[in-house]
């Protein structure tokens, strides 16, 4: 089978396998331990999401982001509940009918300018509190980092938090992204996470590194045992759940995932650096691996016989970078744009 050693920029899901994510899986591979998570991978990934979130929280290994979001979702509301969420939110814009058909709720969408919603946008869909006749707002979705790139502040997190507790409501926070909004932020999980008031998080693993895996975190540790409940009605309980939680671990461990999620961020830096030399408009602030740029169909059409990207809206395309993105990869992407923009 040949080997391919191509990068693109299409998304941080079409890396590989980081190499110690890798090893963690091999040395988790040997002989037999118990199922469905009573095994030492992940007891070790208990202990570490109580050092990283506070010793109250419980963190539950789930298979991909779409499960994480509509099981963590589903499990912070009543059955007539419903979302309050960005109009460009992963949940509206990239999980299809799953939040609807499989979590069973309604999504409340409010136009943003950069996929960041503030107190003030959530107070126009946070009415209608005890009218049988209105899907109750019951929780609010926010992704760290946003569908955007950009990154919410600590503060800004907090007065969301304190927003959406204020209506009786909870906050869940979509962090498929999460490493690279800590290395951007400079802080930790603790700091933005849980002294912010987030109720429920779920920290990215795919996008940062592992082969498959995502964990769903309690962070106040109040849902008890009907998390696992509800993992099992959802199809999200890993018989064999330690090569998730190995891979977690090995994430955790060492701050693994600071250090790629840092490389990545870099790496959209200094593709912004090189295209805003070369005057290509650049849509949102680079506050993670994200950016986004206005090419014309015809740029963008040249540029793709060598490097994949996805189409933002139209005339924007967005360009990830992932932990394995190298400076001579950003550099080759920069030098075709400037070639396919330059007059002949």
């Amino acid at each position: 089978m040949k080997t391919i050693t191509q990068k693109h920029f299409a998304s941080d899901n079409y890396s590989g396998v980081h190499p110690q994510i890798m090893q963690a899986l091999i040395e988790a591979n040997v002989g037999h331990v118990a199922a469905y998570g009573y095994d030492e991978y992940t007891a070790r990934l208990d202990g570490l999401i109580s050092e990283h979130f506070g010793k109250q929280a419980v963190g539950y290994p789930v298979f991909n982001g779409t499960g994480a979001n509509v099981l963590g979702l589903q499990s912070l509301m009543p059955r007539f509940g419903s979302v309050i969420c960005a109009e460009s939110a992963h949940i509206n814009q990239d999980e299809s009918n799953a939040p609807q058909a499989v979590g069973g709720f309604k999504l409340w969408t409010i136009p943003t300018p950069d996929g960041k919603l503030t107190p003030e946008l959530i107070q126009t869909q946070a009415h209608g509190f005890g009218s049988e006749h209105r899907s109750q707002p019951a929780v609010v979705y926010i992704s760290q980092t946003t569908e955007c790139g950009t990154c919410y502040t600590i503060d800004e997190i907090a007065k969301i938090a304190d927003t959406a507790h204020q209506y009786g409501m909870k906050l869940f926070v979509d962090g498929a992204r999460l490493s690279n909004a800590v290395s951007f932020l400079q802080t930790n999980f603790e700091e933005m996470i849980t002294k912010a008031g987030v109720d429920m998080v779920s920290l990215g693993g795919t996008k940062n590194g592992l082969m498959f895996g995502e964990c769903l975190i309690d962070v106040k540790g109040v849902l008890g045992d009907q998390m696992k409940f509800l993992r099992k009605m959802n199809m999200q309980t890993a018989s064999k759940m330690r090569f998730i939680s190995a891979q977690l671990v090995c994430m955790l461990e060492k701050d693994l995932y600071r250090t790629l999620g840092t490389h990545a961020n870099q790496m959209a830096q200094l593709l912004a650096d090189e295209l805003n030399a070369i005057d290509v408009p650049i849509l949102y602030k680079v506050e993670s691996n994200a950016v986004f740029v206005r090419l014309s169909k015809e740029t963008a059409d040249q540029v793709r016989q060598h490097y994949a990207f996805y189409d933002w809206q139209e005339g924007v395309c967005r360009l990830m970078c992932s932990f394995d993105t190298t400076p001579d990869d950003v550099m080759d992407l920069a030098r075709l744009i400037k070639q396919a923009t330059s007059p002949s």
